[in-house]
């Protein structure tokens, strides 16, 4: 059974989850992107729990911006340092001194978790990322790929100031097409959209938010964007076990985003998933679940203090 619970962080920020699974358990924690919530995870979570599957206990909040979760009206709030922030103060709640079993993420969601895992290896055993870009070779092809621009140029519709009210007006007729665009129309039913409703009728500002606070979009002649940004080495290994499955036919995320990714990631497990999109987690639970469930495994690390 999922529980919904309201998790105080020491430094001021509230985050709405989902979990199931006993605590003291080994951890997974799971992270959704835009323009979703926690929710999407419910039938990954409940599988992971089970005795049979793990035994795990899995968490999956609503990032800050979205759902009942804190929202900092600010752009600057949603910058990457605030983000991980706010997901290392989860993992040392859930999971006491031991790493995470496995982080688990999709779109912005993975954005945070590249970082973390960058930053912060020993907090998590492994990393499991789900068509989300490498920040590394998301800046190539943001500074070099007219393709990836154009892919990219919703961005900066995104971070108009009046970006939140435009999509919500006529029953977000401009996000529904987020979904659909790419073939969507099979698996949004009637039900799953009221579950949109529910989530986007308390305000979209803090996802727009995470476009605002980021230079890493397609430039513009009023912007430079992306032509501005040089990262580091040093803030772009990751030297985890991480998994990435990607959906090939993701029109906003195209396969040339995993050109190069084992120069960043030695341990990469890099899984192809041809005839899924973007919201693969939506067509292909199943088989999102048995990809995850082969590279989580049985549980290896140390139970949570």
């Amino acid at each position: 059974m999922i529980e919904t619970f309201q998790q105080p962080l020491p430094h001021g920020i509230t985050l709405s989850c989902r979990a199931t699974g006993e605590r003291g358990r080994p951890v997974l924690v799971f992270l959704h992107g835009f323009p979703e919530a926690a929710f999407i995870w419910d039938e990954v979570l409940e599988y992971f729990a089970a005795p049979a599957h793990g035994g795990f206990r899995c968490v999956a909040p609503n990032l800050r911006g979205f759902a009942d979760s804190s929202s900092p009206p600010e752009p600057s709030a949603y910058r990457a340092k605030f983000l991980v922030q706010d997901l290392l103060a989860l993992i040392r709640i859930e999971s006491g001194d031991a790493p995470l079993a496995s982080l688990v993420a999709h779109d912005w969601g993975g954005a945070v978790a590249w970082n973390l895992a960058n930053q912060f290896p020993t907090h998590i055993h492994k990393l499991a990322i789900i068509n989300s870009p490498h920040p590394g070779t998301f800046l190539r092809e943001l500074k070099t790929n007219p393709q990836q621009q154009e892919a990219s140029a919703y961005m900066n519709f995104l971070i108009r100031p009046d970006a939140e009210h435009l999509l919500a007006a006529d029953d977000y007729q401009r996000l529904w097409p987020f979904f659909t665009n790419m073939g969507g129309d099979a698996w949004l039913t009637p039900e799953l959209k009221d579950r949109y409703r529910e989530v986007w009728d308390r305000g979209l500002t803090g996802g727009c938010n995470y476009y605002r606070a980021s230079p890493l979009r397609p430039p513009t002649p009023d912007d430079p964007a992306a032509l501005d940004i040089e990262l580091p080495r040093s803030m772009l290994t990751v030297d985890v076990p991480t998994l990435v499955l990607w959906a090939m036919d993701d029109t906003a995320l195209p396969p040339s985003l995993i050109e190069g990714l084992h120069d960043y990631v030695p341990q990469l497990d890099l899984q192809e998933m041809p005839g899924a999109t973007h919201w693969v987690l939506h067509e292909q639970p199943a088989e999102v679940i048995r990809r995850l469930q082969g590279f989580i495994g049985p549980q290896r690390c140390p139970s949570p203090q």
